[in-house]
């Protein structure tokens, strides 16, 4: 039964919650109540519950805060957060504890015993898993190296054995090693791990094939031989449930090889054999099944010369575009994986590929980049090759692209600056400009018109008549063709009056007049 405590400072509430749940039902009981957070941390000192119903709003510790002192005093507490309509912004603020039932007040009690049957079920869960880890435990200290798994590690090593030797073990072992055909099952575990994980594949794979031949481990692998009897999907069956039932309790994954056919005098070979097709999960991926089906023959791999337009990488990067550096990495990796070149030239040419990108980065920038580099040659597959130089390319790319932006807006703030410093000029141009600071009068245009919204010289009309406006309220008696000479318009006043009547809606003289 699992202890629940309920924390409202409702006295309605609570009462109401507790008469009327099923307790017993849900494999629980109520063993307490509290009206605030701080009562209830005392009482969770007292009599540890393994579930907490509580309020977000409470005079004192909140429930909030209350969930945040449980959780660093005790990981395996569960909560259900009841919380108002205008509170649940505020009490998802949980999330980060861990958190995940909210239940908007008042709540129905069909939903508060569906929240605590689901925390009941995770906690049914969590048990199976921490006795399952257990057991292995238990068993690694108890279960010392026997004679088969002494064998098998010799047997694909260096020992040899006599025709005498062989019948002494087929006896011993109750097998013929020179007819039962057997196939070899090599389970690899990806990412660092602890002896403790080769066991649990060891022990749990001798369950889902009931006793296999011989099973051992032999450094970074499990070895498994077993009678090449099963059918083919029934044997493909049982080693999705080897990798099944292990990453349910282990957050690994497992990358696998299975031989051929062949006697079980013939283990070193098919050992060999295994050890050679892992190779290749550089191309099939971490969590493949790799068997000679799912090998290349000589004449499928791609052995011409392998070419990669990098300047186009290089000129996108470089320009801040990453779409179409993106687009360009991915059509690389798609056509190394389909053509499977020899990995060693691989693995070069993308070593080559990522220094080609790494050198458009700052120097600073460039440094870590390059501290990076033996990190990525530990790769083990194609893709975490592609996921290391994506983000490496993005962003290099992205901030090539934010430095573009910014020398763009810095161009943009100089011509503004230009245009109010001489906006009374006639002979002010986008072409006078550009020459003044040595660019093509079409780039700058382009620039403008993208950073500010507008074209050159609609900005420089509206600056001109803002200033116009600006000298008709300073003096009102100011004639059309002062303001025009004034504004940049020179001598041409029907022209500055028709462009201030366009932009404030009156002519020079009828704005005069308005109040």
């Amino acid at each position: 039964m699992y202890k629940v405590l309920l924390v409202d400072d409702e006295w309605m509430i609570l009462d109401g919650i507790a008469s009327v749940m099923s307790w017993n039902r849900l494999g629980t009981e109520l063993i307490g109540t509290a009206q605030d957070g701080l009562e209830a941390l005392a009482f969770i000192e007292l009599q540890r519950p393994d579930i907490i119903i509580t309020d977000i709003r409470m005079p004192g510790m909140d429930g909030l805060q209350l969930v945040e002192a449980v959780t660093e005093m005790y990981q395996d507490i569960s909560f259900v957060m009841l919380t108002g309509f205008t509170e649940f912004e505020y009490a998802k603020r949980a999330m980060q504890y861990g958190v995940k039932h909210y239940l908007l007040k008042p709540c129905s009690e069909e939903s508060l015993m569906e929240a605590i049957a689901e925390l009941v079920g995770e906690k049914d869960e969590w048990t199976d898993q921490a006795q399952f880890v257990q057991t292995i435990q238990t068993n690694l200290e108890r279960v010392l190296p026997h004679a088969k798994q002494y064998f098998l590690k010799e047997l694909v090593t260096n020992k040899t054995y006599g025709a005498k030797e062989w019948g002494h073990f087929g006896e011993l072992f109750g097998v013929d090693f020179r007819s039962q055909q057997v196939r070899m099952l090599l389970v690899e575990i990806e990412g660092e791990h602890e002896y403790l994980h080769l066991f649990a594949i060891q022990n749990i794979a001798e369950d889902v094939f009931h006793n296999p031949i011989l099973s051992t481990t032999l450094g970074r692998h499990v070895l498994l031989i077993m009678e090449d009897k099963l059918p083919e999907k029934q044997l493909f069956h049982n080693i999705d449930e080897i990798r099944h039932t292990f990453t349910r309790y282990y957050h690994y994954d497992l990358t696998m090889a299975l031989s051929e056919p062949g006697e079980l005098a013939q283990t070193r070979q098919l050992y060999m054999q295994t050890i050679s097709y892992l190779n290749h999960r550089f191309y099939l991926g971490e969590g493949s099944l790799i068997m000679e089906r799912d090998i290349l023959s000589p004449e499928e791999h791609g052995y011409s010369e392998f070419e990669m337009d990098q300047e186009r990488l290089v000129a996108a990067i470089q320009a801040g575009h990453w779409q179409v550096a993106e687009d360009e990495l991915k059509q690389t990796f798609c056509l190394l994986s389909d053509q499977r070149y020899d990995i060693f030239q691989t693995k070069s040419y993308l070593i080559q590929t990522f220094m080609e990108i790494i050198r458009l980065s700052s120097p600073t920038g460039m440094k870590e980049y390059m501290d990076r580099l033996p990190c990525m040659m530990e790769s083990s597959t194609l893709q975490s090759f592609q996921l290391f130089i994506l983000d490496t390319a993005r962003d290099i790319a992205l901030e090539r692209y934010r430095q573009q932006r910014s020398r763009q807006s810095q161009m943009v703030q100089a011509v503004k600056e230009l245009v109010e410093s001489r906006y009374e000029d006639e002979s002010l141009t986008l072409q006078a400009i550009a020459g003044e600071i040595y660019m093509n009068p079409d780039y700058i245009g382009k620039i403008f018109k993208k950073e500010t919204g507008e074209k050159f010289t609609n900005y420089v009309l509206r600056y001109r008549m803002g200033k116009a406006l600006e000298l008709l309220k300073q003096d009102s008696s100011c004639t059309v063709s002062s303001l025009a000479e004034k504004t940049g318009f020179g001598a041409n006043w029907p022209y500055f009056s028709k462009v201030f009547k366009k932009y404030t809606g009156f002519s020079p003289s009828e704005y005069k007049k308005v109040p």
